[in-house]
């Protein structure tokens, strides 16, 4: 049971430990994923009566009668006390986790920056993406793997960018998480050295629990969305490293107070870094990519310096013998 969404799933008969892809309406069917040779990745249904889209580890109980919660605020499942809940919770945060640290791992050893790009749906975040990728790719490598419930719409729109680009859908699930991102990775085939932009699924709940192994999670907001988005969805921005306030072009025609938008992120997360950038016009985007050549050079720099330990290591073995 997924107590950030609220969602949760039927139980056996029998206790059971075990791994499934978990949806989020009743009725559903089993699904499982598999890629296709045009570089889309799916999730297909069986018609059966249980429903699974993402990757999660679940617990099933004999004689829990599982339901659909309402979420952290007032999630409830009857039969399954909020102690059983917690730890359900943490059993499928940890499963995650574990994955993340194995795409962090892989990242960091080819020098990979990955960078989680959320937001409410019609932010903006792909027109932004793929003019960031356009103006980008000449300088270093670029992949995207794009998250969405349904459709290789903005999939196909990344690639004809010329950028390689995986199309994950997610079905009924309102979140990537780390075990699609690993397989996804792996299936595109990012390049060394590279930036690898994730777009997830337009949600502002969900994606800020579910680490996917990335370097940092970018927010994005739009001046056309109200300016206390920080204060309604706290756990998003308080997960993101910069906020980029997005189709500033569209200022003049908007009552939207943006040092007050500005005040609500930084109350909610101090640190967070803050630029203001209009993909229509371009304005803010150089100051962008600043921030992210400035991530490449930390991620670069630590590869070097691990390739650097693993030689030194090499040359104290040989003087050893």
């Amino acid at each position: 049971m997924c107590t950030v969404c609220g969602c949760g799933s039927q139980t056996d008969q029998q206790a059971d430990h075990h791994h499934h892809d978990h949806g989020h309406d009743h009725p559903h069917a089993h699904g499982h994923h598999h890629d296709h040779d045009d570089g889309h990745h799916h999730d297909h249904d069986h018609g059966h009566t249980h429903t699974h889209d993402h990757d999660h580890d679940h617990v099933r109980e004999e004689g829990a009668d599982l339901h659909f919660g309402h979420g952290p605020a007032g999630a409830h499942v009857p039969g399954l006390s909020q102690a059983r809940m917690v730890k359900i919770e943490q059993d499928i945060l940890g499963y995650n986790n574990g994955y993340a640290a194995r795409n962090r791992a892989a990242f960091a050893e080819a020098g990979i920056l990955a960078l989680n790009l959320v937001s409410s749906p019609g932010s903006g975040k792909t027109t932004l993406l793929c003019r960031t990728v356009s103006d980008v790719k000449s300088r270093y490598p670029v992949a995207v793997i794009e998250g969405d419930q349904q459709t290789s719409n903005d999939a196909d729109r990344i690639r004809a960018t010329g950028a390689p680009a995986l199309q994950v859908n997610t079905g009924k699930g309102c979140h990537l998480d780390a075990h699609m991102i690993g397989r996804a990775a792996e299936k595109l085939g990012v390049p060394e050295d590279s930036t690898l932009f994730i777009e997830n699924v337009g949600n502002l709940v969900c994606p800020a629990g579910f680490d996917l192994g990335e370097a940092a999670k970018v927010v994005i907001l739009s001046v056309t969305e109200g300016e206390d988005k920080p204060l309604k969805y706290p756990d998003m921005f308080a997960a993101a490293e910069v906020m980029l306030l997005n189709k500033v072009d569209l200022l003049p025609y908007l009552t939207f107070d943006v040092e007050r938008c500005i005040s609500f992120a930084r109350k909610i997360n101090p640190e967070i870094a803050v630029l203001k950038v209009s993909a229509t016009t371009g304005e803010g985007l150089e100051e962008w990519y600043r921030w992210i050549d400035g991530k490449r050079q930390v991620v670069l720099a630590n590869r070097v310096a691990a390739l650097e330990a693993k030689l030194a290591d090499v040359r104290n073995q040989l003087a050893a013998k």
